[in-house]
């Protein structure tokens, strides 16, 4: 900590000052430099002979000027060994010289508006830290030796209304102000527009505001405070580093705030990030806070002001919008216990707010210069914020501003050196700063190129301007951890360097993530009604195959031959196929990938279509035939009662083509494929920020509803036609095919079946067991009954009756089989019936006419022959007999009834 003064007779000036030889640069440093004249040099750390012993100082290494008595250091009073080898400010001598008494110096006025309250009551620091400044700068004699800068302020309240009156007064009331210093943005956008037309230079300490950057609508505004869009790419990049693409926003309703999130919604396009939700309100945020909640927004910037921020986090804890899934992005000028503040206007306790806030991030534009090295007024930041502390009336974190305070204090020094740079204080001539009025655009000129080329050390760290007035800075990174501000890194935009310090804190032990983490999770068919249901498949296979090899078997037996065995058969095979679909039908993603998903597809389709059409297309043909024949007239039915079989296959043989002809149509041009039916989110029984996104497999193609049209409405009208024919067919008895009764019953439950569990399964589709359970449930019964009621019989009839005989044998055992065949006999009978009812019709006809040639007789008779009394003696009647009054028939003989 010991500093040594050497004090040397010797005058140094820098190149260009004459008298002097120039330091040379090489890579071992910067050659050491000797004291001025009637002054002195502080070097850090080097004893009095170790100065005398080195020729180097190294890179980084400072040096101090200091003078004798009351004499003073003009020029710079630090400089800095570059890595190049040369010291800073080597174009302007540093030099001793007596003080000039402050009543002999000319008065220059600021003119500046503090907020002591309002959106931003920053005025409570940064007025103190300005007329900290204005001392310091008026004790310098190498700085405006001529002039003194003073300061006329106002409260604006960070209120444009009451900004403008106060403007107002500082305009049209002497003295004449050489430049104004608004801090909020609202008031600075006031003020910058009017000040062109006072040809004033306007410099703010206090505006983030970005639409300030535009030259063309303020062509005189300068600021210490960056752009507000200066937190927008430090924002950009903590995105990227957590991963998050999905961001949500809330603004206050301000043109600073907007623009804003106008220049951040750019970024966050280029970075591939989106802005999925953006509130805003005017002075109540309860109803965009609830948007945020009820659209489920996880990470949230939030631009408005710190009163306005109260009001924000209150009903962000009513909302619960907070914790272990949440983020909030908040602007870093807020006093450091903002949410501590009593505020009435907001219903929510200390604790509460302190609950709701915990854990956010601020971006902060670097405002102290993080490493402690001297400023141009000879202060190191720390000593800067000693010095301010002191002069405050409460706690720093009670105090708005207090953060921004070292932005004003280089305000001042800004306006300082551009004046000092105008006037010719540095050795140049220059104008008279007492000539300045605010029709004099010459000054105002000269004024605008020194503070545009302005560039220094201050307490805030290396001041610049950029092209649009705005200061060039780091943005600080903070989060609030226990109720305090904790840095946790920085982030120049120049240079897209992330100084990162690992000490960020998450409530959750991590991140959260942006949305709420969708799992996306299929239902699959429940294994125990799959194997359950695939058991009864294969059983029933077992039975077809056992039904086949029975009726392949017998097929010599006259009876079977009757049944017509060969359709039989291929009713056997048609339900086994029927039953094979059952397995790829519960095949899922559980079993199978998804490149095999379009062959089970297939699979499913064929084995059902060719299934159907064999099984039930084998017994639509026996009853239509039965049908056929038993409708027809009676002069048609001789040359149909030899039954011709390849008609019936044929028949079988044409819907099996169609059903082939249309599937192969339907794979060619509409294959069906494996889509994806997705169902409403489900949050899980335990609290975690995850949600469960259901999916379901189908077999689908683009025109699965017309495919399904066309199928479902030719095979519907196949099952109600065979309805019908079963119906009309009931009491038909015929020895051609001898169980088509059975066959009625067949077609009755499988069309039934069909017709109820094909809508039913279109209903459930999105309910995998059911219309899994509902459509192979159907199967398989219908395939049970249809296998017992055909081939139980037989099978029972053939061991119980020992009917085993084939059709030769059985007509050498009995001499005809056809007189012993019951239907035969009835078929025979009911032709003789019919015979007889023929030949009685005939002779009621010919009695009928006998009947009226009778009767005219006797009318003739009677017109020739009029009536003879009776015989009073009670004899026979004379004349001859009577004519028969009616004739009766019986059978096949004429009786004439006489009275």
């Amino acid at each position: 900590m010991l500093l040594l003064l050497l004090l040397a007779p010797l005058f140094l000036r820098p190149p260009g000052a004459g008298g002097a030889q120039t330091p040379n640069a090489t890579s071992e440093g910067c050659q050491i430099i000797h004291p001025p004249w009637e002054g002195g040099i502080r070097y850090r750390g080097l004893t009095r002979d170790q100065v005398k012993a080195i020729n180097f100082l190294p890179v980084d290494y400072e040096i101090e000027y200091v003078c004798r008595g009351e004499r003073e250091v003009v020029g710079p009073k630090v400089r800095k060994c570059l890595a190049n080898g040369s010291w800073t400010d080597m174009d302007t001598p540093s030099r001793c010289v007596n003080r000039t008494p402050h009543s002999e110096r000319r008065a220059v006025y600021i003119g500046a508006l503090f907020p002591m309250s309002g959106g931003w009551p920053g005025g409570q620091a940064c007025q103190p830290a300005v007329e900290m400044a204005l001392e310091d700068v008026n004790s310098r004699r190498d700085i405006l030796p001529d002039y003194e800068l003073k300061l006329i302020h106002h409260d604006s309240k960070c209120d444009p209304g009451q900004a403008t009156k106060y403007l107002y007064e500082l305009l049209y009331n002497d003295p004449i102000k050489i430049i104004l210093m608004p801090g909020c943005s609202s008031v600075s956008t006031l003020v910058a527009e009017a000040a062109r037309m006072w040809n004033l230079i306007v410099l703010s300490y206090g505006s983030s505001s970005p639409a300030l950057s535009n030259r063309q609508r303020f062509p005189t505004f300068f600021r210490t405070h960056p752009s507000a869009t200066l937190h927008n790419p430090t924002r950009v990049k903590l995105f990227e580093k957590w991963g998050w693409k999905k961001i949500a926003t809330i603004q206050q309703t301000t043109e600073v705030f907007t623009s804003t999130l106008d220049d951040l919604e750019e970024r966050v396009k280029e970075a591939g990030i989106e802005i999925t939700f953006r509130q805003s309100f005017f002075s109540d945020p309860a109803v965009p806070v609830k948007n945020l909640k009820r659209q489920d927004a996880r990470i949230i910037v939030g631009l408005f002001y710190e009163t306005e921020a109260r009001k924000v986090f209150c009903e962000v804890y009513k909302e619960r919008l907070f914790g272990k899934k949440y983020v909030w992005f908040l602007i870093g000028w807020y006093a450091d216990n903002w949410f501590k503040i009593y505020d009435p206007s907001i219903n929510c306790t200390v604790d509460e707010m302190t609950e709701a806030v915990e854990g956010h991030i601020t971006t902060e534009i670097v405002m102290l210069n993080p490493a402690n090295t001297r400023s141009i007024s000879n202060m190191t930041s720390q000593e800067f914020v000693e010095k301010l502390t002191k002069r405050l009336k409460r706690h720093p974190e009670e105090t708005g501003g207090f953060q921004e305070a070292p932005l004003a204090y280089d305000a001042i020094w800004a306006l300082a050196l551009a004046l000092n740079k105008t006037s010719g204080g540095g050795g140049r001539s220059g104008v008279r700063l007492e000539d300045f009025n605010y029709n004099n655009q010459t000054i105002t000129d000269q004024i605008y190129r020194a503070m545009n080329s302005s560039s220094f050390e201050g307490v805030s760290g290396h001041v610049v301007f950029d092209a649009s007035g705005s200061r060039m800075a780091w943005t600080l990174i903070e989060q609030l951890q226990g109720g305090s501000y904790k840095k946790i890194g920085y982030y120049d935009s120049t240079k897209d360097d992330l100084s990162w310090s690992k000490t960020d804190k998450w409530i959750g032990g991590s991140p959260p993530a942006d949305q709420t983490l969708v799992i996306k999770t299929f239902r699959f068919l429940s294994q125990k009604l799959f194997i359950s249901v695939s058991v009864l498949s294969s059983l029933g296979i077992v039975l077809a195959v056992v039904c086949l090899s029975f009726n392949i078997y017998n097929s010599h037996v006259r009876y079977i031959q009757n049944s017509q065995p060969n359709l039989n058969n291929l009713t056997a095979v048609g339900c086994s196929l029927a039953l094979a679909a059952v397995f790829p039908l519960g095949l899922d993603g559980y079993h199978i990938g998804r490149s095999q998903f379009p062959f089970v597809c297939q699979a499913r389709l064929w084995l059902l279509g060719l299934g159907f059409s064999l099984g039930y297309g084998s017994m639509f043909t026996k009853i239509w035939w039965v049908h056929t024949v038993f409708t027809k007239k009676e002069e048609k039915k001789e040359w149909r009662k030899t039954l011709e079989p390849w008609k019936l296959y044929a028949t079988v043989g044409l819907l099996v083509g169609m059903d082939i002809l249309t599937l192969a149509i339907w794979q060619i041009v509409d294959p069906l494929h494996r889509t994806i039916e997705t169902f409403a989110k489900e949050e899980p029984k335990e609290d975690i920020d995850v949600s469960i996104l259901p999916q379901l497999e189908h077999c689908s193609s683009k025109k699965m509803n017309t495919w399904l049209g066309i199928f479902y409405g030719y095979k519907g009208l196949l099952l109600l036609l065979g309805i019908f024919l079963a119906y009309e067919t009931k009491s038909v008895s015929t020895e051609k095919i001898n169980d088509h009764r059975a066959v009625g019953m067949a077609i009755y439950n499988v069309a039934v079946l069909c017709l109820i569990t094909a809508p039913v399964t279109m209903i459930l589709s999105s309910q995998q067991d059911a219309a899994f359970a509902f459509a192979s449930l159907a199967i398989v019964f219908s395939s049970y009954i249809t296998l017992v009621v055909l081939f139980v019989p037989k099978m029972r009839r053939l061991i119980t009756r020992g009917e085993w005989q084939s059709e030769a044998q059985d007509t050498m055992k009995t001499g005809s089989s056809t007189n012993n065949n019951e239907e035969e006999k009835s078929r025979l009978l009911e032709k003789e019936n019919r015979e007889l009812e023929k030949i009685i019709a005939e002779k009621e006809e010919r009695v009928s006419e006998l009947r009226h040639q009778l009767q005219s007789r006797q009318q003739l008779r009677s017109r020739r022959h009029p009536p003879t009394p009776p015989d009073p003696s009670g004899g026979l009647p004379r004349g001859p007999p009577e004519p028969p009054d009616r004739l009766s028939c019986d059978g096949s003989r004429v009786h004439l009834l006489y009275k």
